[in-house]
């Protein structure tokens, strides 16, 4: 709510503030940052860290804590101006930021001072570019849309830009009943709308799309309205999903959904280090239940010279390359399986979903990954790159029995039994309540083979538990001065510590969440374990 530049009231936490300001005051609901070290000349300098500019994500907002203090008007028609406030605080601040001796501070009225919203044009970039997926009434050609929204994780690149990742985008997004019958891709779109967790008759938690019949609330109803879809909204939920770009240094720059990265519930972007005269690589993870770990790597090689380029470097290494999808085998083993039109099963006489192009692969990324047999995962958040060898971390938060079911049930639908990289399958009591699957998660991590990029080797870092849980829960002997629930954040520093975070609410009848140091060692350094239910 603090204002970014001058002319704007001061924030009075009563939320009188008026609706558009909100374009131009700090974002809601923080998640995900990075720093841009700034020389005096303004551009980027990794190693400043006296000025730079701060890009924070904004995933959601409290609705009763400032925006609305006597709570969100009741009703199944929202107040306009409410939403109005809201769809301003989501998505991104960008600020500069100064130590002055003692004190560091935002720079008031820099003008490197920016807000990405709910409502920012964005460009369409990559194979998707002009995709009839990606086609709206605010861009018929499908080239642009508007916002970034539900931002979660983040990531970053060489050239210093910042990378935002679209999650929990479904929390704005409706569609009406009866909307199955009116598709005109038939039992094959409707089969992508449900995949990615939009069924028909469907209300959005925000209800956003209720405020009125402006374009920016109509918007959020991804239903079919109009003779075509250059007419209405219904392709907005395929609008979100994506990794966006955004240059910090140049503010009147237009951020950028790279689509080669593929579409889903993104959680965040880590680049592997940057090597000169070779591709750049990013993982990412679609942080759902039963969802799949990602991999990222460029056509182009890195040259860096493109330090500083912003946007055009971006546009080079990122628009075009392949997307892997992970599979993790029983013998510590794994697969980065290509997810590329033609390939692996992905064209138009899969019996899955038939794919037309590239461009609907990476739109229906979830797909392709179901169709090449990759392995479901225990919700995949942050990761990280080890800064010495290399070695990749990610965070496997939890799972539920709904979803990672007992081994000796039958699994249904996009249910998994325990495998080997989400092995365990137990009961863990919070207070009275019952708690099953694997309610306190665990990390992951692979080192890829040097002379294939399709091929890795893995092993699980750390399992989650409380400290006297049993020996095949506890799986990595945890005591009560580090015991751990939920592993959500992951950094490494320079030095090679890895720094966790817990995002946790299995084990909050003991502890809050935390953040824990470590330093690991490498792949394959642990031992043998047998797993609850695995």
């Amino acid at each position: 709510g603090d204002p970014m530049h001058f002319g704007d009231e001061s924030w009075k936490d009563d939320g009188s503030e008026a609706a558009d300001s909100y374009n131009r005051r700090i974002g809601d609901g923080h998640d995900g940052m990075y720093w841009f070290g700034m020389s005096d000349a303004g551009a980027f300098d990794a190693k400043r860290s006296d000025r730079g500019l701060l890009a924070v994500n904004h995933e959601y907002v409290v609705a009763p804590y400032g925006l609305h203090p006597a709570g969100r008007a009741a009703g199944a028609t929202r107040n306009a101006t409410e939403v109005e406030k809201e769809i301003y605080a989501h998505g991104v601040s960008v600020v500069e930021v100064k130590r002055d001796g003692a004190n560091t501070t935002m720079v008031r009225g820099s003008r490197y001072n920016r807000r990405v919203t709910s409502a920012t044009t964005m460009d369409i970039t990559g194979p998707a570019k002009g995709h009839l997926l990606l086609q709206t009434l605010f861009s018929p050609t499908g080239v642009q849309t508007r916002g970034t929204n539900n931002n979660c994780a983040n990531g970053y690149t060489p050239w210093g830009t910042y990378l935002t990742c679209e999650e929990n985008y479904l929390n704005v997004i409706s569609r009406a009943a009866g909307d199955d019958a009116l598709r005109a891709g038939g039992a094959k779109e409707v089969s992508s709308l449900n995949r990615y967790g939009l069924p028909q008759n469907r209300k959005s938690p925000y209800l956003w799309d209720t405020a009125g019949t402006a374009d920016l609330f109509a918007r959020w109803n991804s239903s079919v309205t109009g003779a075509s879809a250059a007419a209405d909204y219904r392709n907005t939920i395929n609008t979100f999903g994506w990794v966006v770009e955004i240059d910090p240094f140049a503010p009147d720059s237009t951020p950028a959904k790279r689509t080669a990265l593929g579409r889903f519930n993104h959680e965040g972007a880590w680049p592997a280090e940057a090597v000169a005269g070779k591709p750049i690589v990013i993982y990412m993870g679609d942080d759902s239940r039963n969802e799949y770990i990602y991999k990222f790597v460029s056509k182009a090689n890195w040259d860096a010279a493109d330090i500083g380029k912003g946007m055009a470097a971006g546009a080079k290494c990122l628009d075009e390359g392949t997307l892997y999808v992970a599979k993790f085998n029983a013998d510590g083993t794994g697969t980065w399986v290509e997810l590329s039109f033609g390939k692996n099963g992905l064209d138009g006489t899969n019996a899955t979903y038939a794919f037309a192009d590239q461009g609907d692969v990476l739109i229906n990324a979830r797909l392709a990954g179901d169709v090449v047999g990759a392995t479901k995962m225990d919700r995949p958040e942050w990761g990280a790159v080890h800064p010495t060898n290399g070695e990749v971390y990610m965070t496997l938060t939890n799972n539920n029995d709904a979803n990672r079911v007992s081994p000796t049930a039958t699994a249904t639908g996009r249910q998994a039994k325990p495998d080997a990289a989400n092995p365990r399958y137990y009961e863990d009591l919070k207070g009275a309540s019952s708690q099953k699957g694997n309610p306190n998660g665990h990390i992951i991590r692979w080192k890829e083979d040097a002379a294939d990029v399709t091929k890795m080797t893995w092993d699980v870092y750390l399992f989650g538990a409380q400290a006297d849980a049993a020996a095949d829960v506890n799986l990595s002997s945890l005591t009560d001065v580090n015991d751990f629930s939920s592993p959500d954040g992951l950094y490494f520093d320079k030095r090679g510590m890895l720094w966790i975070q817990t995002d946790d609410g299995a084990y909050t009848d003991v502890t809050n969440c935390m953040m824990l140091a470590a330093l690991p060692g490498k792949v394959g350094d642990g031992g043998v374990a047998t797993a609850a239910g695995g």
